[in-house]
């Protein structure tokens, strides 16, 4: 993996896990959107410029791939580099989690 990107997306924002996580399947933006509301409780909004700019970001650095076009939305899917860095963000949530547990 290039130490550039490990150092651009981990830690990850927010913005970046949640696009992620929603990529492990086809998906479009709108439907990122919808999911990532859902599976926060609302809690997290993600404003259609943020998203859309990371989508492209997100493609450009190989993140996630165009799929295909469905009704005018462009679906996208979670690449191996994606699902590499996904996986080191979920390692280093856990740990955060598991320091926390362990202080109390």
């Amino acid at each position: 993996m290039d130490p550039h990107l490990k150092k651009v997306y981990v830690p990850m924002t927010e913005t970046a896990f949640y696009i992620l996580l929603c990529l492990r399947r086809e998906n479009h933006g709108y439907g990122i959107l919808q999911q990532t509301e859902k599976m926060t409780g609302g809690e997290i909004r993600l404003s259609p410029g943020t998203l859309y700019g990371s989508l492209s970001k997100m493609e450009k650095d190989g993140l996630i791939a165009f799929v295909r076009e469905e009704e005018k939305r462009r679906l996208y899917r979670l690449t191996a580099l994606g699902e590499e860095l996904l996986a080191l963000e979920k390692k280093r949530i856990a740990r955060l989690y598991r320091n926390m547990q362990e202080a109390n």
